[in-house]
């Protein structure tokens, strides 16, 4: 395979990450120095994915820490805590957002000088990143088990390095087994409205050697009743552990529906962050994005003026449809999850 992707990193008080909004045709990396820029990149799509995007909100905190120069502690928490409602409101759905923001303000909070508070925040916000990436490869020896050799593998959206610090989940399952000499064969679905699969998973997928064939997301239940699909595996936004439920990119229900029809295992890989300990059915947020993604192509215009749009970012599976949730603690059923501990 080729050199890991490093989608989002530090580098001498700057944010760089990879402008997924150009892949797959052309690779930019963005040089961000405040937390307003890491949050336009996160609401406009250039970083995406939830634990890429959590770890960016976190090197955000980092940058307002490591900027501020003031000796006087509680002028730097005050800006953090402004920089820390910016990044927060930027996208709703995602869990992995708030948990990484959550966890840096703890260690902002408990700092006992300006000094201390700058260097723990950089600090934490760097050790969030390196863990995304050590728990995404442990997601990939878990998940590698449930892979047999010659298994065709759909997948929806990009959960792969593009969508993580680095390696992925539900790719870094894919690149495990593939590592392990299993032949592996992965449908990737386009994933409309924005092309993840398309645009960055085929990219990830061919630039490491590993087949895949690209479908649009309306052919995945014809090719499961042809007997093509052996695993349906996906990543997710956020898993309720009180029920099981499942928030993943809009058309992740479709795909589970069709699998349990046909009798195919829905698998759900995710690291351990992404599990929402706290919140119900009725506390999610749907994200629901700008009407121009789905009435554009591109640039391009592909409906008619005046049509109302409806454009959900995610979709909701409910447990009965899911298989097993690989983590980098484990591989459980989803009604498994409540009797876990969150480990805050």
């Amino acid at each position: 395979m080729k050199s890991e992707i490093r989608t989002v990193y530090w580098k001498k008080g700057e944010v760089v990450l990879i402008d997924q909004r150009l892949l797959p045709l052309r690779v930019k990396y963005l040089r961000l120095r405040t937390a307003k820029q890491v949050a336009k990149a996160i609401k406009e799509m250039a970083v995406r994915g939830a634990p890429a995007i959590g770890v960016a909100a976190a090197m955000g905190l980092a940058l307002t820490a490591y900027h501020c120069r003031s000796k006087d502690r509680d002028r730097v928490l005050e800006r953090l805590r402004k920089s820390y409602e910016v990044l927060r409101a930027t996208r709703p759905t995602a869990v992995n957002l708030f948990w990484a923001l959550n966890r840096v303000m703890r260690v902002a909070e408990s700092a006992g000088s300006a000094d201390e508070m700058r260097n723990r925040v950089v600090s934490e916000a760097l050790k969030i990143a390196e863990e995304d990436i050590e728990a995404n490869k442990r997601i990939g020896e878990n998940g590698a088990k449930l892979i047999e050799d010659g298994d065709r593998i759909l997948t929806h959206c990009n959960a792969g390095a593009l969508a993580t610090a680095g390696y992925g989940t539900a790719l870094g399952v894919i690149r495990s087994a593939y590592a392990q000499g299993k032949k592996i064969l992965v449908y990737a679905c386009e994933t409309r409205p924005k092309l993840q699969g398309a645009r960055l998973t085929a990219w990830e997928l061919m630039r490491d050697g590993i087949p895949v064939k690209l479908i649009t997301d309306n052919m995945a239940a014809f090719l499961m009743q042809r007997g093509e699909v052996d695993k349906v595996l996906v990543g997710a936004d956020r898993i309720l552990a009180k029920t099981g439920h499942v928030i993943n990119k809009i058309g992740t229900l479709s795909h589970a529906i069709s699998a349990k029809h046909y009798g195919i295992p829905f698998l759900v890989a995710a690291p351990f962050s992404t599990i929402d300990f706290e919140s119900t059915l009725s506390d999610v947020v749907i994200e629901e994005r700008d009407p121009r993604e789905v009435l554009y192509v591109g640039n391009m215009r592909i409906a008619p003026r005046g049509v109302e749009v409806w454009n959900p970012a995610f979709d909701i599976t409910p447990p009965e449809l899911v298989t097993y949730v690989i983590t980098e603690r484990g591989v459980y059923k989803p009604d498994e999850l409540k009797t876990l501990s969150s480990g805050v």
